[in-house]
């Protein structure tokens, strides 16, 4: 299906005869019948029918065909936020005495779930594994293994997996293949043609754009997309409101504009850091640095806006000078809006909170500003390092 067709066209002839060009929000919970049979026939079938905007709402449910059509999915279910796909997306394909084979160094929150607060209280084991050899998620995998979860690229160090020989692996066992897709979006890498069963991503990143919604998505066969909203989506009641699906819209309408731009962007940032004196090392999986840097070639089609340098020094002090200086590269948390970000390691070296990274890495998320103008500021605040 054409790119232009699904982001401008797809599902919008279903507003009526007014034919609005932004499709209209429905701020409604409920929705009426006017009779006991009309109400009858609706409520046996949540998933098709208008009913209750926990379970289904247009304006939502607009957003999720053209996510789905986007990931060349035959479904999709949004959620009120990245994690809230993630875990349903889990929690949905496994029960007490299941194993989970995963990748290290996941997203933060997933990690959480998965080894510190949920997934043990229940009785499900989880074993982090190096997943840029393929050997060791086989080797991982027992009889009771029921998920095998991807982050490819992960948004630090950026390291891939092998989706085409995962996916395979996995059918032949009958293990579910969960892959977050948030770094590449469904332009830049389609985790289903390479035999992957279910894609997740925060939508509050590329998809949303503007940094003004938080919100998450999950796609994949119309089977297991309706047993998650069968049983996890309505029971824990997750959801995203229309307002927010209303934004991804708007934010689906320049995705292909946004992600062009800040690919290209990142190409000469990551080009003029790469040779800088101060910075030791560069994790970007579309840079012929990356020791993966075939297998991102073979599995995207462009790298998107986030990246991570490693700075020669070590002094904290030192770095924290460094990002306080800087003009253009706002500190926060997230990435993927159209301001450009940083957020330092050194922001968690404290006590009492965990982290595995090195002290002197900066996280970058290349926005929508002129790279020039970027890499200006970078160059006056490498001289205070």
């Amino acid at each position: 299906m054409d790119l232009s067709y699904i982001i401008n066209i797809l599902g919008e002839d279903e507003f009526g005869e007014l034919n609005p060009v932004s499709p209209p929000i429905y701020q409604t919970s409920n929705f009426y019948f006017k009779s006991v049979d009309q109400f009858r026939k609706a409520i046996s079938n949540e998933k098709e029918n208008w009913i209750y905007s926990r379970g289904n709402n247009p304006t939502i449910n607009l957003l999720c065909k053209k996510l789905a059509a986007l990931e060349g999915a035959e479904d999709a279910l949004v959620f009120a936020s990245g994690m809230a796909a993630i875990s349903g997306t889990i929690l949905a394909n496994i029960k007490t005495g299941d194993h989970i084979v995963s990748v290290r160094n996941p997203y933060s929150w997933t990690d959480t779930l998965m080894n510190r607060k949920i997934l043990p209280g229940f009785g499900i084991e989880v074993s982090m594994i190096d997943g840029t050899n393929i050997q060791n998620i086989m080797a991982a995998c027992r009889p009771n293994t029921k998920v095998i979860y991807l982050e490819s690229p992960n948004s630090w160090t950026f390291e891939m997996q092998d989706l085409e020989a995962v996916g395979k692996f996995a059918r032949e066992k009958g293990i579910i293949t969960i892959i977050d897709n948030s770094y590449s979006t469904p332009l830049f890498q389609k985790p289903l043609s390479y035999g992957i069963d279910l894609v997740v991503h925060t939508a509050s990143k590329y998809l949303g754009g503007h940094s003004d919604t938080v919100a998450g998505v999950c796609c994949g066969s119309s089977e297991l997309i309706d047993k998650i909203f069968q049983n996890e989506f309505l029971t824990l009641g997750g959801i995203m409101s229309p307002m927010n699906a209303w934004l991804v819209l708007r934010g689906l309408r320049t995705l292909p504009l946004r992600m062009e731009r800040v690919s290209r962007s990142t190409g000469q940032i990551v080009t003029f850091l790469s040779s800088h004196p101060k910075v030791k090392r560069i994790y970007y999986p579309y840079h012929p640095s990356h020791p993966q840097f075939e297998l991102a070639k073979k599995q995207m089609s462009q790298g998107s806006g986030l990246f991570t340098v490693q700075v020669e020094s070590e002094d904290i002090a030192a770095i924290e000078q460094f990002c306080n200086s800087l003009k253009y590269w706002r500190m926060a948390v997230s990435w993927g809006g159209f301001e450009s970000l940083i957020i330092p390691s050194c922001t968690f070296v404290r006590p009492g909170l965990y982290t595995t990274l090195p002290a002197n890495l900066i996280r970058f998320s290349v926005g929508l500003e002129d790279p020039k103008s970027l890499i200006g500021d970078l160059e006056k605040s490498f001289e205070l390092l």
